[in-house]
Parts: C-alpha cells; sequence; structure tokens
C-alpha cells in the first residue's frame, strides 16, 4: 500500500543528521529521496564507525551503524556539485522535485547556483528546506553548529545531570544527538505544513531551520518556568522541576522510576509503600507542597523503595495505577514484549550485508501504514538507475 506522499520528490544534499533524519521520515512516509552525495567520500556519517555492519562472512562492510540509523528508503547519487556536469545534473532533479534538504553554512551552496534564489528560478513552486547551526541571520548566521555544542549554548546541558554538589555532578549532555533529531523533526513538520500551503496556492517557499533556535523551543517547560518566574532551572539528575515525587528511586536490586502526576497518586503510592503517614503529612498535601518540601520528602520514600526488589514495586504500584517504570539498558529495551508487539526492531534487505537491523518509525498511520521497502543505499548504488532515467 502506498505511503501518504507517494509521488513526493525529495532532492536531498544533506548530511550527518539533522537533515538526513527528515528525509528519512519523508522516505518512511512515501516519498521518494534522492541522496546527493561526494563522489567516493559520500555521507560523512558512514565513516562514523566502530560498529559498521558486518557482511555475511562476518567481515565488516562500508556502512557504519550511525549511517544506518537516519538513511533508509533513499536513493543514492554520487555527484560532484563542484563541477558544471555535476550542477546540471542536480538542475535536471531539480525540474522534477517538489522538496529540497540541504545543512550547508549560510550561502554555502551560492558559488555552485544551488542556493534557494537559484533553484526556484528552475522550480519555482519548490520547498526548500534549510537547516543550519544558527538559521539564515543574525550575527551567528556564519558559524557552524553541532549537536553537542548547541545542546551546551542553548541551556540543555545546564538542566541535564546531577547537582555539582553530588557524586559524578556537573552539565551532561543527552545521550542522544537530541537537538539534531529535533531539528528534523522540526523540519518534516514545516515541509508539510508548507506542501499543503502549496496545495492551496501554488507556491513554494524557503524554510529556514535552526539548531540553537530548535534547542531553545525544546526547553519548553524549562524555558516556560524561567520566563514566568526569572528563576534560573538548576541541574536535578533524573528528578523533575515541578512535580514530585518524579524521579528515579533506589530499590534492593537498582532503580524504579516514580512519576507520581498528582494528589491521588501521591496517597496510593504511600499507601502501597506502606508509609500512610507520610500521605497524610500537610507538608506534602499538594504537588505545589511538596515541590516545596522535596529535601524532605524524598529521603523519607527512599527509605522504604530500599525495603523490596523493582519487580515488587513494578507490580504493586501498577495495580494501583500509579505510573512507574524500569531503567532498561538499550539491550533489555529490545527484548521489551511491548517494543517486540509494535515491531520497531525489524531488518532489511542489503547489497553487501545480506540483513541490516533497523529501528522503526513510531507513527501508525490507519489507511496508508508505512512500507519500509529498502535499506540504506550503498554510496552511488543508485546514480545510474536515476540520472539516466530523468
Amino acid at each position: 500500500m502506498a505511503g501518504p506522499l507517494t509521488g513526493i520528490k525529495v532532492l536531498d544534499l544533506s548530511r550527518i543528521l539533522a537533515g538526513p533524519w527528515a528525509t528519512q521520515v519523508l522516505a518512511d512516509y512515501g516519498a521518494e529521496v534522492w541522496k546527493i552525495e561526494r563522489p567516493e567520500k559520500g555521507d560523512d556519517t558512514r565513516h562514523w564507525g566502530p560498529p559498521y555492519v558486518k557482511d555475511e562472512q562476518g567481515e565488516d562492510t562500508a556502512e557504519s551503524a550511525y549511517y544506518l540509523a537516519a538513511n533508509r528508503g533513499k536513493k543514492s547519487i554520487e555527484v560532484d556539485m563542484t563541477s558544471a556536469d555535476g550542477q546540471a545534473a542536480i538542475y535536471k532533479l531539480v525540474t522534477q522535485a517538489d522538496i529540497v534538504v540541504e545543512n550547508y553554512k549560510v550561502g554555502g551552496l551560492k558559488k555552485y547556483g544551488l542556493d534557494y534564489e537559484s533553484i526556484k528560478k528552475i522550480r519555482k513552486d519548490v520547498i526548500y528546506c534549510s537547516i543550519t547551526g544558527f538559521g539564515q541571520d543574525g550575527p551567528y548566521a556564519n558559524r557552524a553548529g553541532y549537536d553537542a555544542m548547541i545542546q551546551a549554548m542553548g541551556g540543555l546541558m545546564s538542566i541535564t545531570g546531577e547537582k555539582d554538589s553530588l557524586p559524578g555532578g556537573g552539565p551532561q549532555k543527552v545521550g542522544v544527538a537530541t537537538t539534531d533529531l529535533m531539528t528534523g523533526m522540526y523540519a518534516v513538520s514545516g515541509i508539510l505544513a508548507a506542501l499543503y500551503h502549496r496545495t492551496q496556492t501554488n507556491e513554494g517557499q524557503q524554510i529556514d531551520i535552526a539548531l540553537l533556535d530548535t534547542q531553545v523551543a525544546c526547553l519548553a517547560n524549562q524555558g516556560s518556568s524561567y520566563l514566568v518566574s526569572g528563576d534560573v532551572p538548576q541541574r536535578l539528575g533524573s528528578a523533575h522541576p515541578n512535580i514530585v515525587p518524579y524521579q528515579a528511586m533506589k530499590v534492593q536490586d537498582g532503580y524504579i522510576l516514580l512519576a507520581v502526576g498528582n494528589d491521588d497518586q501521591f496517597q496510593k503510592c504511600c499507601n502501597v509503600l506502606g508509609c500512610i503517614e507520610v500521605g497524610e503529612n500537610k507538608n506534602f498535601a499538594t504537588n505545589a507542597l511538596r515541590v516545596k518540601h522535596r529535601e524532605t520528602l524524598i529521603p523519607l520514600l527512599e527509605s522504604y523503595f530500599i525495603k523490596q526488589k523493582l519487580d515488587y514495586w513494578l507490580a504493586a504500584l501498577s495495580e494501583v495505577h500509579v505510573p512507574c517504570g524500569p531503567i532498561n539498558s538499550i539491550d533489555r529495551v529490545f527484548e521489551n514484549p511491548q517494543i517486540k508487539h509494535r515491531k520497531m526492531a525489524f531488518e532489511l534487505e542489503h547489497p553487501t550485508a545480506g540483513k541490516v537491523p533497523q529501528v522503526g518509525n513510531p507513527v501508525r498511520f490507519s489507511q496508508t501504514p508505512i512500507t519500509y521497502h529498502a535499506a540504506p543505499p550503498t554510496l552511488g548504488q543508485h546514480t545510474d538507475e536515476i540520472l539516466k532515467s530523468k
């Protein structure tokens, strides 16, 4: 069954993660994505290993796990965009492309005639998405931007990690390139909005999306809390700044993540723990009071959690509908029966590796389900197929 974007064609001039993540989502939704890559070298992430996927003889292929994470469903075309022939080949594809995605430095494609102003002369209704570190204008516009530095500049690292006063305290980056990934997802939503606009007006447009803007937007409640109160949010480890108790708790054999979202759940939690007096304490009667008195409350709760093992508390709390969960390592994530049921891990046929593992798209369409039709391509796998047919 065809995906919801069947018939849409995407010219992908991006590399690394934010752009490729966006175009992989578009490919999952049914768009045809032409991935333009440098001859012989290709996307930088092809070389970001180990690990590399193994071939059927157990030897490393040229495909890194990092590259495989963001490039399925695309067609790879080797083109030297610095040459006149390469630019002519790209122009030919532009005449058929609905969308162009690029993540070069501001003005970096103008010398090749591949900037928005040049491209829209070839196809005036093109949707041209530019992803940069800092946007198309402003005092930082010409700077390069990478995920970790943007997590730092955009405030995320200041609220991630344990307090400085605790062992292991200090700022931490998130364990995946979350700014890149969220920028990719904002790019997808912007592209889809622009596509809808085009159906109403026949107008194309440029989408300007910056990693730093995205990270500031994704401060969400933390950014809003600062703007409302003037208080600068601090690192709290796994604890929530606005809800208590909402954090990891040590149990006999590890940790449980407790997520008490309202006063009723707090009472149920105390009943299960066997500390009814804590639930009745006037200092903990509301969430606002629990936030105020968190330094007193959390040690009290921990003194009860440590009495039993994880599975005991998971079962007991879940029975009364108090949200909680284990802190799984990634191997346990993929062994989780719910993840297996939802088919969040699967394999695709690959020309050199036999099969390659993939992590699924979380979107479920009722009428146009996602069909994973092709593994991330080898470098230049589709050059002749595409360029000779267009």
